[in-house]
């Protein structure tokens, strides 16, 4: 379960699927009428599953870069990338999102698979100083074309400030979240990163109260609206037998 399950289960989800060993909700009304709501109103989406790997200490930033084929240069705490990780013959392990913490703490935001193991071995190989875990972190999307509406009025107009793949602070009920301008679909919206799983309901709460006239609804990750958009899911549009190349990275 996930600090929103509950929540999710009180909206009515009819079915879930487990990715990286979570809960993720799969449809709610319908898959045609949650895609056709997605692209009119804005969703809340319980996306705990995408499960953040935190790499910190003095060896962090070499090894986030050994991982990705993709250059990090253009990577700060206010800028996270979409990027794809390889093994050594150049086979797809994951496609997450990073996001830089500070000098040397960065986080993994991943895909369905076991990145913290592997990360974990090749920082063993390589024998370098760095701590791997898993931080409690449940990122909770905010999607669909009124999803700025949405979040100015929870946490105020700077949110207008983030472009795509921005990334920023923001404060909840005396709490600071990151935010990011990201989201698995083509419909506009963010994704915060809730770091205290006691306020995840009371978020949850406030964003559905905030948005009532907007026709807010819990939803999730979409087949039709990601397809459409070309939106890569790893582990069924690509796999470890998959290069960059192949998969338009």
């Amino acid at each position: 379960k996930t600090h929103f399950t509950k929540k999710v289960i009180d909206s009515g989800v009819r079915a879930f699927t487990v990715y990286n060993h979570m809960l993720l909700p799969t449809v709610f009304k319908s898959v045609e009428e949650d895609y056709h709501h997605l692209k009119k109103a804005v969703q809340i989406w319980d996306v705990s599953c995408e499960r953040q790997v935190e790499i910190k200490g003095r060896d962090a930033k070499s090894l986030v870069q050994k991982i990705t084929p993709r250059d990090l240069a253009s990577l700060t705490e206010t800028k996270c990338l979409y990027v794809p990780l390889v093994n050594s013959k150049g086979g797809m392990i994951n496609d997450p999102i990073i996001i830089k913490l500070d000098k040397d703490r960065y986080w993994i935001s991943i895909a369905d698979s076991d990145v913290l193991l592997w990360i974990e071995g090749i920082a063993t190989g390589l024998n370098l100083n760095v701590s791997i875990f898993e931080p409690d972190v449940s990122p909770l999307a905010v999607q669909g074309p009124k999803s700025k509406t949405l979040m100015i009025r929870l946490f105020g107009t700077e949110i207008e400030h983030l472009h795509f793949f921005d990334i920023g602070k923001f404060q909840f009920m005396g709490s600071t979240f990151l935010i990011s301008r990201s989201g698995y679909s083509k419909q506009g919206g963010y994704e915060i990163y809730v770091n205290q799983p006691d306020l995840a309901e009371n978020l949850w709460d406030a964003l559905f109260e905030a948005g009532k006239d907007l026709n807010v609804r819990a939803g999730c990750p979409n087949l039709i609206e990601r397809i459409e958009g070309g939106l890569l899911s790893y582990g069924n549009d690509m796999t470890i037998d998959n290069t960059p190349f192949e998969c338009g990275l």
